[in-house]
């Protein structure tokens, strides 16, 4: 039986982050991308207009904070879920979130795997819901334990390369004090950025490597990933 695909919307104004959420959206045989919002005019429009049944939405945008979309009337009646992605970390800016109904809250810098699992379990949400036109409380249980899911811990190893990894590990290895952009990790191996972000997110659930973030102006972050300590 063929499933509805269902449609993303990403408001994000920091390209590389944008792109890396583009990456796992295609990558998922359930869900489309519909637009890329880089402002909170632009998210506006492109919500009244592509109708998305889900939005990862940035807090600090160029011109307000997504924060205030969450609770706007539009988002309700457009039927659209939220996964907030952010750099703020007050508690007011949790909570309202929360009360407002976000699927889910997840603070920058983002871990592929923690977004990745967000958006299998927003996935299967929607799957029950579409199947379950009545529920009973054991239903209903199951929909609230998929929104308050614990995460699997895994090795994140699918789709990783051995000798490509090692191409990655060495570079670190051998220039371990160094903070390498993605750019500068495509320019020493001669991997495509795509799979670059793949494999240094991986290195980095696994340990190997940190993030860290630098900071221009206020929600522009840029990700540095150096060599954890032995």
């Amino acid at each position: 039986m063929q499933h509805e695909l269902i449609d993303v919307l990403i408001v994000e104004d920091e390209n590389e982050l944008a792109q890396l959420h583009a990456e796992l959206i295609s990558k998922h045989p359930r869900l489309r991308l519909v637009g890329i919002a880089s402002s909170l005019a632009d998210a506006q429009v492109q919500l009244e207009r592509k109708q998305p049944q889900l939005m990862l939405l940035d807090n600090y945008l160029p011109d307000g904070k997504g924060i205030t979309l969450i609770s706007n009337p539009m988002l309700t009646r457009a039927n659209c879920s939220v996964i907030f992605i952010t750099a703020a970390s007050d508690m007011d800016t949790c909570s309202q979130a929360i009360r407002n109904g976000a699927f889910d809250y997840i603070l920058k810098p983002v871990s592929w795997k923690r977004l990745s699992q967000s958006l299998e379990r927003f996935v299967q949400f929607a799957e029950q819901q579409r199947v379950w036109k009545i529920v009973d409380q054991q239903n209903v249980d199951s929909l609230y334990q998929l929104q308050a899911k614990n995460y699997r811990q895994d090795n994140g190893s699918k789709g990783i390369e051995e000798n490509t990894l090692a191409r990655v590990q060495t570079l670190f290895n051998e220039k371990a004090a160094h903070c390498f952009t993605v750019d500068e990790v495509v320019s020493e191996t001669g991997l495509s950025k795509t799979t670059t972000r793949r494999y240094l997110e991986h290195c980095v659930e696994a340990g190997f490597l940190t993030v860290e973030m630098l900071y221009g102006k206020i929600g522009h972050p840029r990700r540095m990933y150096k060599r954890s300590a032995a």
